[in-house]
């Protein structure tokens, strides 16, 4: 995944770019990640720290599932209230291949802001921006990611591993390291 990210043209290597920022730098940048939105402008720094949190998590979250059966994960200690809210929510949301525009369109986002809303307090950083694959069966890349909420993203991943959808990206892992093992 972070070979394919990178393989478009942005130099998103979380490990490189904090190891750059030495010790001190990168204490500095765990704190301003820390502090409201509301404390910053539009900066062009504290967005590439921010995209690169969300590499980083899209990057374990992958891992994740592609070595472990997505259907014991356990997301948050709100999963099962966060997929009873988002079926009685979305009963008909196609989470196996998402349609950018049910979550991004004005309609959608009228419809995705209580939801969200009802887990502050409840899902910490709820409403953190992380990035999301598209299609369920493909890894993160350029054309299968989009960014969304931390609530969205839990909403949908926890669907899918609890609906089977990501039941693909574990057997693909699984024939990998069946692979390597007899290598």
């Amino acid at each position: 995944m972070t070979k394919q990210l990178r393989s478009r043209g942005g130099n998103m290597d979380p490990g490189h770019a904090l190891a750059s920022l030495g010790v001190e730098g990168a204490a500095a940048a765990a704190h301003a990640l820390s502090l409201p939105a509301e404390a910053y402008g539009n900066d062009a720094q504290l967005e590439v720290l921010w995209a690169m949190k969300a590499f980083s998590h899209a990057e374990v979250y992958f891992n994740l599932i592609s070595s472990v059966d997505p259907k014991f994960l356990k997301l948050t200690k709100a999963d099962d209230l966060i997929y009873t809210k988002f079926r009685e929510e979305f009963p008909d949301l196609n989470i196996q291949i998402l349609d950018p525009e049910l979550l991004k369109s004005t309609e959608a986002k009228e419809k995705w802001r209580p939801f969200c809303n009802h887990f502050e307090g409840i899902v910490e950083d709820f409403n953190y921006g992380t990035l999301l694959r598209l299609d369920c069966q493909k890894d993160y890349t350029e054309e299968n990611t989009i960014f969304a909420t931390r609530i969205q993203f839990f909403a949908i991943e926890i669907a899918r591993n609890r609906e089977g959808y990501n039941d693909v990206v574990h057997g693909a892992g699984a024939e990998t390291k069946q692979r390597q093992n007899q290598s």
